[in-house]
């Protein structure tokens, strides 16, 4: 592993272990993000020099001052977790102490089948078909755009 002695070095380092650990690339740049946060929140401090009560200090602000949603928030404590057990290599003690964000406890609206259906009969051409793709095998945006025709068997359905 490379020596990390700027901002330039950490954020390298990290991508480097995130492309060799296979994750996507909107997981790098979620990541960097929140360590880029975090260096930042703590006044460009090397995370080398910082630990458990910075850690708690951040997630806390996050969800106290930030008003981020607890995903938002578990996936910042992932990122961090990432940066010092993956790419500084050092073992972190369990963290207690750190101010949860509230869960939503709105239930998500979901069309019934009868608007579904007038939702895609009102749709035509490739924008119809990506729609039923969509909806009749629960795919992800992204997992749609990444399809290639060999990926679907249209004989079978």
């Amino acid at each position: 592993m490379m020596s990390i002695t700027t901002p330039a070095d950490l954020y390298s380092a990290c991508r480097e272990v995130l492309r060799l650990r296979h994750l996507s690339y909107r997981t790098e740049q979620t990541y960097l993000g929140v360590i880029r946060r975090y260096v930042a929140y703590h006044g460009n401090r090397s995370p080398v020099n910082m630990g458990v009560p910075e850690i708690r200090a951040f997630l806390s602000h996050l969800a106290t001052q930030g008003n981020v949603a607890a995903s938002t928030q578990n996936v910042a404590f992932s990122a961090l977790l990432f940066l010092y057990k993956d790419v500084l290599k050092t073992s972190l003690p369990e963290i207690h102490g750190v101010e949860r964000a509230k869960r939503s406890k709105r239930l998500p609206t979901v069309l019934s089948q009868a608007e579904a259906k007038r939702l895609l009969d009102a749709m035509t051409g490739t924008p119809r078909m990506m729609a039923q793709m969509l909806y009749g095998a629960g795919l992800r945006l992204t997992e749609l755009l990444e399809l290639r025709v060999k990926d679907v068997d249209l004989e079978r359905g």
